[in-house]
């Protein structure tokens, strides 16, 4: 609902009070979904510009330049709300969305990456709500053919009334072929082409930026937008058979605000105003009164903004595929968005005032520090190792991935499963993309948990042999009117904004949620990164020991860093202290020494590479163990590190700026001699079990591998 002080400003600008159709169109554009009225401020923070930026913030999704005729475009949205109500369609309808993003910038879809959120599997609510959210996924990813390559999934109480489902695609186009979300030529027409429009999703945007209650799942249920993945398949067919033929001004997709949000945002890029015929636009129920229809939220949908002489030629290719189409508009001089029903003018509003509200300056305070810290007594390597690996937020997430169809369109290299996921473009260059977060540390140290979890998503592409380029991101948090949750936010995105800098990967694309918090119940503050890195074919590394013999080198210093890690959660159910600080010109001299490790390796002799993340080293060593079926023995005393720490604590710290690597036992010394970089060998791949001769702990490999393997799966099946 508009607010007073946004109902005077409003009247202050038009000169007078708005009918009720264009209260509800201002509603919808004022909403925090629409306007981002308490993140703008913040957001300015970002770098967003680079060498390889072609396209960055404020258009459907970015583009960076990956080859001399190709280039991607990046895109991350989130559907929470929805997918709280109703799993299953919240989630398909948020794949459909972030895919028309892709597909109006004229890039063809190549894959999809999901992080998800949901409370703890041992209650039935989440489990439902997980199960029907990857189906969603799935069944929508898998009938449109774009396939999901990777992602992560969490589980933590904070999201069990708020599960998190934010979705990020990537695609491909050559660079003459870019469009963009604009409305430059007067007279040209605003044709509405895909499934008709209905009542579903009327007022989704207002919907996701209010909190949710206990009476959601029964008031909210319409607001949730109804996907069809069938007619998103011929909308997409039909979409780059008219971009192929058509000489296309604009393209935007319809999602939150609808026909709203779509037309005013068109043209208000180019100062221009918009007239709108109801009469024209293609219905699918009766009597739909005009405020249904300009914000109805209705899926597969996209508006084409083209030259009235190709008019013909849209519509036949769209009665090709079988999809309906309708010219319902046209770009005007001036500054006013006018809607019209049977010739009578029924809104005018200024497109300005619709595309681009005003900001809210909120209060913003930083929470007491008044919790308690509990010590810890030390248990058993082993038992802490067998719990860790069993962890469902540790363990295999193969029940989500085997669910989806990764390798359809037959670019998939490296599968899921591993640090990041590893596409073709060519013969010679592949693409890397990973999406990580870390909502325990951002909820301990907002700006280092923001800033890890940028350095995380990089060394996950660094890890497969990727130079990261560029990010995105989706920024989960509860009610910004609280001034202790904008203050967190404002904390991470400045933490975010350091390591892009430094890293020289600017942030092009990205979305904010807010309001994630039920009866007073608030997410922990969930910031996903998504990272591209482009590579050479040559230098793709995945995670798995190789060969018996191999060495084991550790790169990077161990601090004494436990706080917050998945050891003091899995192992004492601790969330507490300060999590490990970001170390950003020390991780980024490590991040390049990868890549000149791997640019000058030609005979393969680096034949493995895991980032050390979630456990620590000794989750990284049982990790490459499990997926390459052999055992190591190390030393873990060997590590290089900073002050006295126990051993535990050594193999359990989660610092930033870790790799391990297996190199050839012949090349050992020459690398180790050649580092520019804190490094030592603790060890080699050996045998079937993980053995750390410290305090002579010996796990077999099969029992960690069933372990692993049985973290989500004892619970969903």
């Amino acid at each position: 609902m508009l607010t007073n002080s946004e109902m005077e400003y409003i009247v202050e600008k038009i000169g007078r009070i708005p009918n009720p159709l264009e209260e509800g169109m201002l509603d919808i554009m004022f909403s925090e979904h629409c306007s981002y009225k308490s993140s703008r401020p913040f957001l300015k923070m970002f770098p967003t510009e680079g060498e390889d930026i072609m396209v960055g913030p404020g258009d459907d999704a970015g583009i960076v330049s990956i080859t001399d005729e190709l280039a991607l475009a990046v895109g991350i949205e989130s559907h929470n709300h929805p997918s709280a109500i109703e799993p299953y369609g919240g989630a398909g309808t948020g794949i459909g969305g972030i895919l028309r993003d892709i597909i109006s910038m004229g890039a063809m879809p190549i894959a999809l990456l999901d992080s998800l959120h949901f409370g703890s599997l041992k209650s039935q609510k989440s489990r439902f709500l997980f199960e029907h959210v990857v189906k969603g996924i799935s069944d929508y990813g898998n009938r449109v053919g774009v396939p999901t390559v990777g992602g992560e999934v969490v589980f933590d109480d904070s999201y069990k009334a708020n599960p998190l489902v934010n979705v990020m695609c990537v695609g491909l186009l050559h660079k003459d072929d870019i469009v963009r979300g604009i409305a430059p030529s007067l007279d040209d027409v605003f044709l509405l082409m895909g499934s008709a429009t209905g009542r579903d999703g009327i007022h989704g945007v207002t919907f996701a930026s209010v909190e949710l209650t206990k009476d959601s799942e029964v008031d909210d249920r319409p607001a949730v937008q109804v996907g069809d993945p069938f007619t998103k398949k011929r909308v997409l067919e039909a979409s780059f058979e008219i971009l192929e033929k058509i000489e296309v001004s604009g393209v935007k997709d319809l999602g939150g605000g609808g026909l709203t949000c779509c037309i005013s945002e068109l043209v208000d890029k180019c100062n221009n105003g918009a007239e709108i015929d109801l009469n024209k636009i293609p219905l699918r129920e009766n009597e739909m009164t005009p405020y249904e229809i300009m914000l109805s939220e209705s899926q597969e949908r996209m508006v084409f903004v083209i030259n009235p002489r190709y008019i013909d030629e849209v519509v036949a290719i769209c009665d090709k595929y079988e999809i309906s189409s309708a010219v319902v508009g046209r770009v005007t001089e001036g500054d006013k968005m006018i809607v019209k029903d049977d010739g009578e003018v029924i809104a005018d509003l200024p497109s300005h005032l619709l595309a681009d509200p005003p900001y809210l300056n909120r209060e913003i305070r930083e929470p007491k520090d008044d919790e308690k810290y509990v010590e810890i007594g030390d248990i058993n390597t082993e038992e802490a190792i067998l719990k860790l690996i069993s962890d469902s937020n540790i363990g295999s997430k193969k029940w989500v991935y085997k669910q989806y169809d990764h390798e359809v369109q037959i670019r998939t290299v490296v599968k899921p499963g591993d640090d990041g996921a590893v596409l073709n473009i060519d013969d010679e260059t592949f693409i890397a993309l990973s999406c990580d977060t870390n909502g325990t540390y951002t909820k301990l140290s907002p700006y280092h948990g923001g800033a890890g979890c940028v350095t995380e998503a990089v060394r996950n592409v660094v890890s497969m042999g990727a130079r990261p380029c560029t990010l995105v991101d989706c920024l989960n948090f509860g009610s910004p009117e609280d001034p202790e949750v904008l203050w967190s936010f404002s904390k991470c995105i400045e933490g975010m904004s350091d390591v892009s800098n430094s890293f020289k990967t600017p942030i092009i694309s990205g979305n904010v949620s807010f309001y994630n918090e039920t009866e007073n119940i608030r997410i922990n503050p969930t910031s996903v990164v998504g990272a591209i890195g482009i590579g050479k074919i040559k230098d793709i590394r995945t995670l798995d020991f190789k060969n018996n013999g191999d060495k084991i080198i550790a790169i990077g210093t161990t601090y004494d860093e436990v706080n917050g890690s998945m050891y003091h959660k899995a192992c004492f159910g601790l969330e507490q202290g300060h999590p490990p600080k970001t170390r950003i010109e020390n991780e980024k001299e490590i991040n390049n020494e990868i890549l000149r490790l791997l640019d000058e390796d030609v005979n393969n002799n680096i034949t493995a590479i895991h980032d050390c993340s979630s456990g620590g080293v000794g989750i990284c060593l049982a990790e490459m163990a499990i997926t390459g079926g052999l055992g190591c023995e190390v030393e873990i005393a060997k590590l290089v590190r900073e002050g006295n720490i126990s051993l535990n604590n050594l193999l359990f710290s989660e610092s930033h700026g870790r790799y391990l690597i297996t190199v050839k036992k012949e090349y050992v010394e020459s690398i180790l001699k050649n580092m520019k970089v804190p490094c030592s060998c603790i060890g080699e791949v050996k045998g079937k079990t993980l053995k750390i001769v410290d305090n002579d702990t010996s796990i077999n490999i099969s029992k960690l591998k069933n372990d692993y393997n049985n973290s989500v799966e004892r619970y969903m099946e």
